[in-house]
């Protein structure tokens, strides 16, 4: 032997590669449209369920079902509606206790026969727990035992050997997407809720309101406009923001001062003429509830590092540019 491995003239062909993934996507795309199509009032019915319990949703489901049932339940808890995900199996020595009269049930079995949730079918029809199903076979023991049935479409599994569980759980992802997205809809789910829940990552940060990140208060570099330019000297050191909010005498915002202002003016009287003789009028400013991301394309499009947060021309806060990059804007 000299150790080089023959080609098996079996082995399938890249062709043949590229035709099994068509097949897949092809499968997979029906299902997705049959489930559209066929969309009726079972689904509000499922969706009344679900956003009338006062508890929390449980989804459950065994095998690939399971995996399935898992990602649901995140999507439901991520976008407002508080879910979570018991394993049937588990549910059988103790998690049943999991599960509270006031909860809906979410079940997930292509057959409807799956042995493991026989447990969790009869405890909510024991206390009356809403149970919600997404099966293949509307004759089977889950769907019988169901108050709202979600059928999957009559297709077959991508699977060559109609074994492997792929249509399937496609069409069971889909299904709880749908009812995750359904039920945002109709609490008025909002992009501040969807923050509130996603403080981390890339979401949380492209949620960021400029509330959340500047300064007010005491941090707030404000002077009169007849305040001389020493002062707003002072001032500008003390704060840090590299400017000096011009304010009138009812307090409204009319201009700033910056470096630049500072540079455009030098003389020997500089410091003896009013923060108004300087100042550059009519700054830019941005309300706190508008998007952090916002501020910051403000700032880059009008070269400044300090943008003010005004409600009615009146400063309420002051964000630097260094803020939002420390958020992870960019």
């Amino acid at each position: 032997m000299n150790g080089t491995a023959k080609s098996d003239s079996k082995s399938p062909t890249p062709k043949g590669d590229i035709e099994a993934a068509q097949r897949v996507f092809r499968l997979e795309a029906e299902a997705l449209r049959a489930i559209g199509d066929n969309l009726d009032e079972t689904f509000i019915r499922a969706v009344d369920l679900i956003g009338q319990a006062t508890g929390r949703t449980v989804v459950t489901g065994m095998g690939k079902s399971g995996h399935i049932a898992r990602k649901i339940s995140s999507t439901l808890s991520s976008t407002g509606t508080p879910s979570f995900y018991v394993h049937p199996g588990e549910a059988s020595h103790g998690d049943l206790g999991m599960i509270a009269r006031e909860d809906v049930v979410l079940a997930l079995s292509n057959s409807g026969e799956t042995q493991e949730l026989g447990d969790v079918i009869n405890y909510c029809r024991r206390f009356n727990v809403p149970l919600v199903s997404i099966t293949a076979r509307l004759e089977s023991t889950l769907a019988d035992n169901s108050d709202c049935t979600l059928l999957l479409p009559a297709i077959a599994e991508a699977c060559p050997m109609g074994l492997a569980p792929t249509t399937s759980t496609t069409g069971m992802l889909a299904i709880g997407d749908a009812l995750a997205i359904a039920l945002l809809s109709r609490r008025g789910f909002t992009a501040e809720d969807f923050q509130v829940l996603h403080p981390g990552g890339k979401l949380g940060q492209n949620l960021l309101r400029v509330g959340d990140l500047m300064h007010g208060g005491d941090d707030l570099p404000l002077i009169a406009a007849e305040e001389r330019v020493s002062e707003a000297l002072l001032l500008m050191s003390a704060k840090g923001f590299g400017c000096a909010g011009v304010t009138d005498a009812s307090g409204e915002l009319i201009g700033v001062i910056t470096d630049g202002d500072l540079r455009r003016h030098m003389s020997n009287t500089l410091l003896s003429l009013s923060c108004g003789e300087i100042m550059t009028a009519n700054p830019k400013t941005i309300r706190s509830q508008a998007l952090a991301s916002e501020a910051l394309g403000l700032m880059n499009a009008t070269t400044i590092t300090s943008l003010f947060v005004a409600q009615d021309r009146t400063p309420v806060g002051i964000l630097h540019i260094h803020d939002c990059l420390r958020a992870g804007l960019a």
